[in-house]
């Protein structure tokens, strides 16, 4: 079982418009209604492969009791803590060259005892999955900057293994926790060692920080550079060619939960590329196992720009042929978006 916390998760809506202009009425192609939250995604990913997963979800007003639905639809489990607030709802405008602007609403602010029953919830299922816990997103108002921090601390004594995909001092505060895998996007990356990010290179020497300061492993994603992973053992590089891109919502996250489900079955087959199925295990990052895991990280991730909306691939949705996983890192290579301390 793969447990997610979101604190602080949202009702998506994407709409699909032939091009933004501002100050005009934009008709809509297409629509969505998506539970979302970088937490909720991963679970989604992984319910979309048949695999148990457990959303732990702060959840309030309507908005939340349509997340709540959204997901039971799909078949995942959701551990709600109540909230007086009012769940976020955000909104998505995607044109058909790919590109995305998102508005995403700041969401509610928590009490300490709201905090603290999020907090009670996480660990009472971490100590009965003994598999991973996936801390993901922005901490709402209202909770401290080491609230992660106390969950992978506290997580990994019940014998969870810990994944912490935030940013700025959420993440900062966490690595001193020790988690056994970080998944920063450029951006992210760059803010945490405070200096911009040019070349794949510039991405792994940060990566190596970042595990100097406490992290297991390190798993960036670079959008249409690929992916890189700098664990104990060294450096990988994974790539796949992409068609046309229709949405980049919730890539990362299909990426977090492929890499995480390879991880855990333990095997080293780039089978495990099209499937998160398999017996629990524990192979670690390093190794033919590191190579399956960032293979199937990038499957994932390929597979879900080509979704509208934030729709999480199936196994049917990837295409493992398309990905190339190498020792041999471009460290020379130019990002496609420079990696920024916003």
């Amino acid at each position: 079982m793969i447990v997610t916390v979101t604190p602080n998760p949202s009702l998506d809506r994407t709409y699909e418009v032939p091009a933004l202009e501002r100050g005009a009425v934009l008709r809509a192609g297409a629509e969505r209604t998506d539970p979302g939250g970088k937490g909720v995604n991963v679970s989604r990913a992984v319910a979309a492969a048949g695999r148990r997963t457990v959303a732990v979800l702060p959840l309030g007003g309507a908005p939340g009791a349509l997340v709540a639905s959204l997901l039971a639809e799909q078949g995942i489990e959701v551990a709600s803590v109540p909230v007086t607030g009012v769940t976020r709802s955000n909104v998505a405008l995607a044109e058909p060259d790919g590109t995305l602007t998102k508005i995403n609403a700041p969401g509610p602010e928590l009490s300490a005892a709201e905090a603290q029953a999020l907090l009670a919830e996480v660990l009472s299922l971490a100590s009965a999955s003994n598999g991973w816990v996936a801390c993901c997103g922005s901490l709402p108002r209202g909770v401290r900057p080491d609230w992660y921090a106390a969950v992978v601390a506290r997580a990994r004594a019940a014998g969870a293994r810990v994944a912490v995909d935030t940013s700025g001092p959420a993440l900062l505060a966490a690595l001193r926790s020790r988690p056994d895998v970080v998944k920063p996007n450029a951006h992210e990356l760059a803010g945490a060692v405070g200096r911009t990010l040019r070349t794949v290179g510039d991405v792994v020497a940060a990566a190596r920080e970042l595990r100097a300061r406490g992290a297991g492993a390190v798993l960036a994603s670079l959008g249409a550079d690929g992916q890189v992973l700098v664990a104990a053992d060294g450096v990988r590089y994974g790539h796949a060619a992409v068609g046309a891109v229709r949405s980049d919502v919730g890539a990362g996250d299909a990426s977090l939960a492929g890499f995480l489900a390879a991880s855990r079955t333990g095997s080293t087959s780039r089978a495990d590329c099209t499937s998160l199925a398999g017996d629990a295990g524990d192979a670690g990052f390093t190794g033919d196992a590191g190579d399956a895991a960032l293979a199937a990280a990038v499957a994932h991730g390929a597979a879900a720009v080509q979704l509208a909306g934030s729709l999480m691939p199936t196994p049917a949705d990837l295409a493992p042929e398309a990905v190339a996983v190498t020792r041999d890192v471009p460290l020379d290579r130019a990002l496609t978006e420079q990696g920024s301390p916003r």
